[in-house]
């Protein structure tokens, strides 16, 4: 069922009303959008996903850090007369800049996503929130009816007990005249 169906039990007569309720309670509006989305994750996305999830970790930062210091090591002076990068260590300046120039795009394209699921879901939370919102006003519009009823059937309850003591009360007081014959009255209570 889709916002348009759901806006429609709004305006409705009663009996189709009722029967839209119905099929919206039966109807499954919660979605696992991060299921959903999964299931339509190209090969780049999925990868873009990985390296997002490896590049902001503690892992790559010992990784890296470790790459670094063996880098360092290498290329000292101390180890080789003659190291591949000395050091100012320039070739490794210009590799580091290329993992972070082309790291940044790869993150950039994981937080999209991410903020695609947040859209997702929060539409989701929408309908779903307009669904409960419609089956609590239709719930909240029977028991006012139930109650609205019920306030009927009292009033027409003490009619009848009404009715009921002053057909009894003329009863009574016809038969305390018929059997006025001096005798003594009947006792109704011990």
């Amino acid at each position: 069922m889709n916002k348009d169906d759901l806006k429609n039990l709004v305006i409705s007569d009663e009996e189709e009303r009722e029967k839209q309720i119905h099929e919206l309670i039966k109807g499954k509006r919660s979605l696992n959008i991060n299921k959903e989305l999964c299931k339509t994750l190209t090969l780049g996305e999925r990868a873009a996903d990985k390296i997002a999830k490896f590049a902001g970790s503690w892992s790559f930062l010992f990784f890296f850090t470790i790459v670094i210091i063996a880098w360092a090591a290498v290329n000292s002076k101390m180890l080789f007369d003659d190291p591949i990068d000395p050091f100012p260590y320039v070739f490794l300046n210009l590799i580091l800049g290329c993992i972070a120039s082309v790291q940044a795009p790869i993150i950039m394209m994981s937080q999209n996503r991410e903020s695609q699921k947040d859209r997702l879901r929060s539409e989701n939370d929408y309908l779903i929130n307009l669904k409960s919102e419609i089956i609590l006003e239709d719930l909240h519009m029977k028991i006012d009816e139930i109650i609205k009823v019920q306030g009927l059937l009292i009033k027409e309850v003490n009619g009848i007990k009404m009715e009921m003591n002053r057909n009894s009360e003329r009863l009574m007081g016809g038969s305390d005249r018929e059997n006025n014959t001096g005798a003594e009255e009947p006792k109704l209570y011990s």
